[in-house]
């Protein structure tokens, strides 16, 4: 007589997300902070990101803004997270930014290259109410003497403007808030969680107001639904009233891991869209060179009509670096 061998117990599915491994779980609200210590914190940039900087330093991952269109989805697969469900409700929080970040500024392998903080979500959205973790990283590289960029939607960045214009003493230093355009019903649809444009272009003209530098990087233009002449004069005339000291358009990139809500959203809201897009992304994640080179050396023409950057001199060094010992 034969007899199969039959499990006693069945094996159970693993539901838990791989970041729960090595990871702290807080939840506030509707929000889950995954707690961990970072590895590294100064991370190289990919060139297909387009925002001219090879390393940046981001304290979180995940972003309660959730921005439809966010290339940084796709990092939440790696963690065992849904990049559309819950790249706004599960965030990532480096806990240990400040102490990582000023030992590998320390390092000699470290050239002193600009950083861009917040690429992989925004430095400043909720979660630093709670953490506090930028004070420490803005300290670390003030006392570095490393240039850096601050990238930004929110206006808690006010909070910290003090510490900003004590870096840009010693290194250049510019915030650039993000406004690729000003209608505020489709930011309510593509960029739930982000404070609206008004607020945006407020938070620029206060920055400059305490003699912080802050650009603006339009994006994302998006075909199509914010291209017009008119929707980009509009953008263009009011960074300019704000006293913007540079303006960096950028169009809509689909990366995948952002390509397939975005599309998905297309064809449900706009569905005669979508052929037009299939030919600007058919080649792949940047839009086509021909439209790209058009629309943005337009805003480029629109900046310098508005005298954005204009009047804004060289950067200079107003003190010296107090250098500091790295804490290992």
């Amino acid at each position: 007589m034969r007899f199969d061998a039959l499990p006693l117990v069945e094996h159970p599915v693993q539901t838990r997300p791989r970041i729960e491994r090595r990871a702290v779980r807080r939840a506030e609200g509707e929000t889950t902070f995954y707690e961990v210590p970072a590895r590294t914190i100064i991370d190289r940039v990919p060139e297909a990101a387009g925002l001219g900087l090879s390393f940046a330093v981001s304290p979180y991952r995940g972003c309660a803004h959730a921005c439809l269109y966010c290339g940084a989805r796709r990092s939440h697969r790696y963690l065992g997270l849904d990049g559309e469900r819950d790249f706004g409700s599960a965030i990532v929080v480096k806990t240990d930014a400040a102490r990582r970040l000023r030992a590998e500024l320390a390092s000699p392998r470290w050239a002193g290259e600009t950083v861009g903080i917040g690429l992989s979500g925004d430095c400043y959205q909720d979660a630093e109410r709670v953490y506090r973790l930028m004070p420490g990283i803005l300290a670390s590289l003030r006392d570095a003497g490393n240039p850096f960029h601050v990238m930004t939607k929110s206006t808690l960045v006010l909070r910290d403007a003090e510490l900003i214009a004590q870096a840009a003493e010693v290194a250049e230093v510019q915030t650039r808030v993000s406004i690729g355009f000003v209608d505020d019903r489709l930011r309510r649809v593509v960029e739930p969680g982000a404070p609206s444009a008004q607020k945006r272009l407020e938070l620029c003209a206060e920055l400059v107001e305490r003699g912080v530098p802050c650009g603006v990087l339009m994006a994302p233009i998006l075909p199509c639904l914010t291209d017009s002449e008119d929707q980009l004069r509009a953008v263009v005339r009011r960074v300019a009233e704000a006293g913007a000291v540079s303006l960096t358009p950028m169009v809509l990139r689909l990366p995948s891991g952002s390509r397939e809500w975005y599309l998905r959203w297309l064809a449900e809201e706009h569905p005669r869209l979508l052929p037009r897009y299939e030919e600007l992304y058919g080649a792949g994640p940047v839009a086509a060179e021909d439209y790209r080179l058009r629309v943005e050396g337009r805003v480029a023409e629109l900046a310098r009509l508005y005298g954005i950057g204009a009047r804004r001199l060289p950067w200079q060094p107003r003190r010296t670096v107090d250098r500091q010992l790295a804490l290992l």
